[in-house]
């Protein structure tokens, strides 16, 4: 029996970024993208107590609204607005454009994987949830 197929894959952190004169941010999410799996996946912090540790003025109620923007994106779901209609791989190019807003995106990087599911939950206990 042959091992499973290694197929590449791209992934970014989510960040919020409260003040963004600062640079201070927590990481929020994780955006997973595999073309040959036709994969686009995202999953969020459920709660933003670290974010509100760096301002406590942020409007909480805000970021939640587009990280929830961000899930219906990934999804394809018409509440992600008009770019919710195109490819996945357009998609995802299109949430890691950098921007200067509260919620950004780090860098893409890259890797081979033979469940992209499995790798969203392995970076979202890696480089998001709490110790």
């Amino acid at each position: 029996m042959s091992a499973p197929t290694r197929r590449p894959y791209e992934w970014t952190v989510l960040r919020a970024v409260p003040r963004v004169e600062r640079g201070e941010f927590v990481n929020v999410g994780v955006v997973v993208y595999c073309q040959t799996s036709d994969f686009l996946a995202v999953r969020l912090a459920e709660r933003l107590d670290r974010v509100l540790a760096l301002d406590g003025n942020l409007d909480a109620a805000a970021v939640r609204r587009h990280l929830d923007g961000v899930r219906a994106l990934c999804a394809g779901h018409p509440s992600g607005g008009p770019n919710a209609g195109r490819p996945p791989g357009e998609r995802f190019r299109w949430l890691v454009a950098p921007r200067s807003t509260v919620v950004q995106a780090a860098p893409v990087h890259t890797g081979l994987t033979t469940d992209p599911a499995a790798e969203l939950a392995d970076l979202f206990a890696r480089m998001v949830a709490p110790r």
